[in-house]
């Protein structure tokens, strides 16, 4: 009997986040996550695109985001982290930090940009949010990640994003405008991942695909 109800309950976990990543989109994203960071999205969406040329790449990878941070948050809700990734949840927490401030710093201050900084801590943030999630997550999920991680890692990005005379400055202007925002309201931390909404969103799903016949 508890064999059956263990794996119900893995069933229900896979349906919920494959249900979530269907709809994640940049609108449905914005009821997910709270103002700023659907703003930040919308912003690195357009750096994305502005830095491609390529509106489907850049849509792709907001969708990836999105996905990411939704099958996280499905995580979270149901209690699935062991205690030693919850811990590493803190170190992935601190690291990231740590990038955005050192983002901020360095399109704040001219001519203060270390490339090889960034991009070690960078790095080390991918590391580890995969240590987070490595045994929850497919192999299709965590190259999402790995795409998204590598694609602000990129030196040529990177190094137009930075400097002084920069086309995308104005730009980044408003990227570090709403990591900073997001850095002081909490926005970008899990307590403000919206759990009844996505419970609605999944209940709004479900009656779509039932009237639709889908």
């Amino acid at each position: 009997m508890a064999d059956g109800a263990f794996k119900s309950r893995d069933i229900g976990l896979r349906a919920q986040k494959k249900i979530l990543s269907r709809m994640a989109t940049k609108n449905i994203a914005k009821t997910f996550i709270d103002g700023t960071t659907a703003s930040l999205l919308d912003n690195l969406y357009r750096l994305c695109k502005m830095h491609t040329g390529n509106k489907v790449k850049a849509e792709k990878l907001i969708k990836n985001i999105i996905k990411i941070v939704i099958k996280i948050g499905v995580l979270h809700r149901n209690n699935q982290f062991s205690a030693e990734e919850l811990k590493d949840a803190e170190v992935f927490k601190r690291k990231f930090q740590n990038t955005q401030l050192s983002v901020i710093s360095f399109y704040e201050v001219d001519y203060s940009f270390d490339l090889p900084y960034l991009q070690k801590s960078i790095a080390e943030s991918h590391a580890a949010l995969k240590s987070i999630v490595q045994r929850h997550l497919t192999e299709k999920s965590l190259n999402r990640i790995d795409e998204v991680f590598d694609f602000f890692r990129d030196t040529t990005l990177l190094e137009a994003a930075f400097k002084p005379d920069s086309q995308y400055r104005e730009l980044m202007g408003k990227i570090v405008s709403d990591i900073n925002t997001a850095m002081e309201t909490g926005d970008m931390t899990a307590r403000n991942f919206k759990f009844e909404k996505v419970r609605r969103c999944v209940s709004k799903w479900h009656i779509f695909k039932w009237k639709s016949g889908r």
